[in-house]
Order: C-alpha cells, then sequence, then structure tokens
C-alpha cells in the first residue's frame, strides 16, 4: 500500500502512478493544487510549464489569479474541477473532495485499475469537511501533537467580535492573518452585524472580491485602503477595521487595537500578548483528536502523515498506530 503514495523531500504528495499534489515532481504528468497557500503551491510556475494539467477547484484558481496576477496560470494547461467532478487519466480517475481550510481547498482521491482508493486530505477542520473513504490515507499533521488539542471550541470567534466592538469604542481595530482566513472573519464579523467599514490594502482587496463571488458575505463594507474615502475615515480615526496580512503586524497599527488570528493558541480562547495586543485561536486546521477522528471514520487500510510541512507527523503516525491500530508512517522519514 505505501508504494501508491508517498510524500517527496520537495513536498511532493504522490497519489497512485500519475498525480502529484501540492509541489511539482518530475515524474508526474498531473499537478494539484489542493488551495491557494504558499506551501501548496510549491513548484508551481515549473508545473505549469512540464505538466500535461495543473488541476484545481474554480475557487482556488480564482485565488491564485487575484494574488499572482491573471497571467500566471496562462503559463500551463489548468484544468477546474468541481466538487465531485471526475478527471480520467489513463488507468486512474481523480476526484477533488470539499475540504473546509480556505476557500476552493480539496481533498484529492484518486482511484486506480485495481480500484484502490488513494486519498490526500490536505489541510482540513473536521467540523464541516466530509469524510471520503479510502484504502490509503495522506494526512496533514500541522496539530499530530495530543498536547494541540482545543477544549474551548467556537468560543474564539464571540470572543473576537467582542475584542473587535470594544475596540471601535476608541477607534480603527487593526486585524492580522493569512489570506483565506481574514476573509472567514470579515464574515465573522458581517454575521455579528459589526456595522463598520473594512478597509484593506490592494491583494487583500482582490482576494476578498474572490471570495464573495463564491457566495462569502461581507455586505457593502469592504473599501480600498488607497481610495479617497478610505483615507478620509484614517485620517480622522473614525471606527473601523483595518485587515492586513500576518506579515504586516510589525509594521502597521501600533496606535490602535490590534488583532492577532493565530492557529497557536491552544491553551485558552484568547491571549493577551502585548500592549493593547491580543492573539485569538482561529485556525484552519483540525486539532490533534479531530486528526484522529477523521481516521477513525475513514478507516483506512494504511496513513501515511505528511512529515514535509510543518507539523508533528512522527507522533501522530505512532499515535494512530496506538490508539486505532492501524498501519501508520511519517513520510518522508
Amino acid at each position: 500500500m505505501l508504494l501508491k503514495a508517498t510524500v517527496t523531500t520537495k513536498g511532493a504528495v504522490l497519489l497512485g502512478k500519475h498525480v502529484a499534489c501540492d509541489a511539482f515532481d518530475e515524474t508526474r504528468p498531473i499537478r494539484v493544487v489542493t488551495h491557494a497557500h504558499s506551501d501548496h503551491m510549491l513548484g508551481l510556475r515549473q508545473s505549469l510549464k512540464q505538466c500535461e494539467a495543473v488541476v484545481m477547484t474554480p475557487a482556488t484558481k480564482d485565488l491564485i489569479d487575484a494574488m499572482k496576477g491573471p497571467r500566471f496560470l496562462l503559463r500551463g494547461n489548468v484544468k477546474t474541477l468541481d466538487y465531485g467532478e471526475a478527471f480520467a487519466y489513463e488507468d486512474e480517475q481523480l476526484t477533488l473532495h470539499y475540504a473546509d481550510h480556505i476557500l476552493g481547498t480539496a481533498q484529492v482521491l484518486v482511484e486506480d485499475g485495481e480500484k484502490t482508493r488513494i486519498l490526500y486530505t490536505s489541510d482540513f477542520k473536521i467540523s464541516r469537511t466530509p469524510v471520503v473513504a479510502a484504502d490509503v490515507l495522506v494526512l496533514e499533521a500541522t496539530y499530530g501533537n495530543p498536547y494541540r488539542v482545543r477544549p474551548f471550541g467556537i468560543m474564539a470567534e464571540g470572543i473576537l467580535v467582542s475584542l473587535v466592538e470594544q475596540g471601535l469604542k476608541r477607534g480603527p481595530v487593526y486585524v492580522f492573518g493569512y489570506h483565506g482566513k481574514l476573509q472567514e472573519i470579515m464574515q465573522i464579523l458581517y454575521e455579528a452585524k459589526v456595522k463598520v467599514p473594512f478597509i484593506v490594502p490592494e491583494k487583500i482587496f482582490q482576494v476578498s472580491k474572490v471570495c464573495e463571488r463564491h457566495g462569502m458575505r461581507f455586505g457593502r463594507r469592504l473599501l480600498l485602503s488607497r481610495e479617497e474615502k478610505a483615507q478620509s475615515i484614517l485620517c480622522q480615526r473614525e471606527p473601523c477595521i483595518i485587515f492586513y496580512h500576518t506579515h504586516s503586524r510589525k509594521k502597521v497599527g501600533k496606535e490602535a487595537l490590534r488583532v492577532y488570528a493565530s492557529g497557536w493558541q491552544f491553551v485558552k480562547p484568547c491571549q493577551k500578548i502585548g500592549e493593547d495586543e491580543y492573539r485569538v485561536a482561529l485556525s484552519g486546521h483540525s486539532d490533534f483528536n479531530e486528526l484522529l477522528q477523521y481516521v477513525e471514520r475513514c478507516r483506512p487500510k494504511m496513513v501515511i502523515t505528511d512529515n514535509h510541512r510543518f507539523g508533528d507527523a512522527f507522533v501522530l503516525a505512532r499515535e494512530i498506530e496506538k490508539r486505532l491500530n492501524i498501519p501508520a508512517r511519517p513520510v518522508p522519514s
């Protein structure tokens, strides 16, 4: 079974004989991009140049167009697949299945000529991610350690809303996170009826517009930061929420309340980490118990834990074998 799936030292998740996911592999004619985060787009330029097809969901294509420019994907043969739509290549059939992570994220299932079902979960939150039956399972291992559990569930969302509302009484509030997570926060605040402008730089604006086209709702709050109206609000320090990528945390917003969305907050849903700065536990990944829950419901004959991307693949594999009595190996080892 192990030979039917592996993870290379360059981060490519290989399924069956023809498919490489989330990194380029020179031996595979088909490349899948499971979602539009940088650690899952490794070697994409090379894949566009050399692969027969680069497969992704329509939403992932639109997000990559927004982040890298609409000409980037024109370098290769990009094939978009809706969830559940089949793509056949020689004796294998590829389908994408929904995963709750960021917009467009997909689990990848390959069924080979021997009817072996080989599945890669990509990154996912289990609450709204369907479990796909598989014989061989390649599992993300971001929170693969028994210490990585969150007993507080969705409490963090309510705390986020309360923090922002309190900060808005004083003026602007800055929110930091990754692409996809920022838009999730916008939707949380919109649904909580926080009625102030959302001011964003160009790239976040474009990504947000893609998310709106694919069904996310932010209301008529989005303002591009360079627009005159946005500049006026900022100059007068009127209540508003300013969204920036995590990489900008040390550069902007030091004069206001700052909220940082983090996946590495486990003990409690919110922690004060500086003067007027808070870290809130909002993650797009399943915790340790939820990873085990997925494996238990999937019941594969073999589990491979992804040891290329950040996480605890060795610990997770050991715990799967010990607790579920299913063979599991971290790869690459």
